[in-house]
């Protein structure tokens, strides 16, 4: 492995928190138990967030925009270094998935709280995942390599046909995504997408795969330790999506058997053992009506929904994931990891579903969490809090469980009746009416599912271009 080592008797004193919001104060609450010093970078604009009140240490980085803040490597080193912190946690977004900040954490001695970047460049790519992945025995969608000329991409378009999905290679937040239909749409569409991810990616590469219409959007979560060891925690059914992007998730996923589901994730885990994965990661998969699957891609880092893996696993993943860091060995093997509850994640955030769910900001006027048994809330929100125009919208994640999928239910609606949060328009109403449609009460949603059922969903005067 090319991690730094400890050996198995250390754990880290101070691990410094590369990250904002409710992920930074996830991971400062998983320090506080465990009594590792917590230590938050944050940027002028978090200046009075929760996660800088409870943090150990807190250091300023820069100003508010990420650029010059979360995203600037020698000012978050600096931050390592000043406050002697032997590790560094990048949360999900920002610096991540960075294969060149996790070098240079290396280069400083400085333990990075995710895979190496060798298995990041493998896996950290969509195209190089894929062939990778295909290698292991992974199923695949057709596609393509990786193009760079609309030349190359017309080509291509002869063996794949249409309809396809359009995507950068570097991509992320469903950012340059793209589904095709049609001959006469394929032009413009590849030079937006390739425009977007140049902007976004720094990256203007785009692949083709083949289109699965009504595919649900299943992912396996994976750890591994430093010595070979891992297992999979299940599957989690993301397929509620709106511009490419998650709402809600759940585990297990309706309609899944369990044979299928231990079928994935031992395919998952042997395959990213054989690339020399390490820590936390996440193998998404389309599935058909069939239940055929297809690997997609692989995030590797912690993902947003991993609290329902957490509510059916009764594991812990931020200190799974600081313990695997420090050169601990997994402490259980997969006959140990046993599956209980359905639980449901729903995604508070900063905008306005009825137009095309445009990102809001303000101050939080009066913030009231719900609570009672199978509720947990993710957030960092507090009565006058002032959110920021920087950064990702992501204001809550409510998080429910109960003995099956129907209770998780009608406690996600129970608990969104709770929620008060005033000042801004937020996602709440429209949750509660995904909630109670009948296609997602039967388990039948899909990654077009919110852009079919727009009308339905509240959603007539938006645009929704879910992928």
């Amino acid at each position: 492995m090319e991690h730094l080592l400890l050996h198995s008797t250390d754990m880290f004193h101070t691990i410094l928190i590369a990250n904002r919001g409710e992920i930074a104060l996830r991971i400062i609450r998983a320090c506080r138990e465990m009594g590792i010093r917590s230590v938050i970078a944050y940027s002028e604009a978090d200046r009075d967030s929760l996660p800088v009140r409870m943090a150990d240490e807190s250091i300023c980085i820069g100003p508010g925009p990420s650029s010059k803040s979360y995203l600037n490597i020698p000012n978050i080193v600096s931050a390592a270094v000043l406050s002697q912190a032997e590790a560094i946690h990048p949360g999900y977004g920002f610096l991540s998935e960075n294969m060149s900040f996790s070098e240079i954490c290396k280069d400083m001695n400085i333990a990075f709280i995710g895979p190496s970047a060798r298995a990041m460049a493998i896996m950290g790519d969509k195209v190089s995942a894929r062939a990778a992945m295909a290698k292991a025995g992974l199923p695949m969608l057709p596609g393509t390599p990786v193009l760079r000329t609309l030349t190359d991409a017309l080509e291509a378009v002869k063996d794949i046909g249409f309809p396809l999905m359009l995507k950068a290679v570097a991509g992320g937040g469903g950012r340059g995504i793209r589904l095709i239909t049609r001959q006469e749409e394929f032009e413009r569409a590849f030079l937006l997408a390739q425009n977007e991810a140049r902007e976004a990616f720094k990256d203007d590469g785009i692949y083709l795969e083949r289109y699965l219409a009504r595919a649900r959007h299943i992912e396996i979560q994976v750890l591994l330790d430093q010595f070979g060891n891992g297992v999979h925690l299940g599957e989690r059914n993301c397929s509620c999506q709106r511009r490419n992007q998650k709402v809600l998730e759940e585990a297990p996923s309706p309609h899944l058997s369990a044979e299928l589901r231990e079928e994935i994730g031992t395919k998952a885990v042997q395959a990213v053992q054989a690339v020399g994965y390490s820590n936390a990661g996440t193998l998404e998969f389309l599935v058909d009506e069939q239940n055929r699957y297809y690997f997609m891609e692989m995030n590797t880092r912690l993902q947003v929904e991993h609290p329902v893996t957490e509510q059916v696993t009764n594991l812990d993943l931020v200190k799974e994931q600081i313990r695997i860091a420090a050169g601990l060995p997994l402490p259980f093997r997969q006959q140990d990891i046993q599956f209980r509850n359905h639980a449901i994640e729903c995604r508070i955030t900063a905008e306005d579903a009825e137009a095309d769910f445009r990102p809001q900001t303000g101050t939080v006027t009066q913030y009231i969490a719900p609570g009672g048994p199978g509720v947990r809330v993710d957030s960092y929100m507090y009565t006058g809090y002032e959110v920021p125009p920087h950064y990702d919208s992501l204001l809550a994640k409510l998080i429910v469980w109960g003995n099956t999928r129907d209770e998780a239910i009608e406690k996600a609606k129970r608990a969104l009746d709770e929620f008060i949060i005033e000042g801004l328009p937020t996602t709440i109403p429209f949750l509660k009416r995904l909630l109670e449609h009948p296609g997602f009460v039967s388990g039948e949603t899909y990654t077009r599912f919110i852009q079919e059922e727009a009308v339905a969903l509240g959603l007539e005067k938006a645009v929704v271009t879910s992928a």
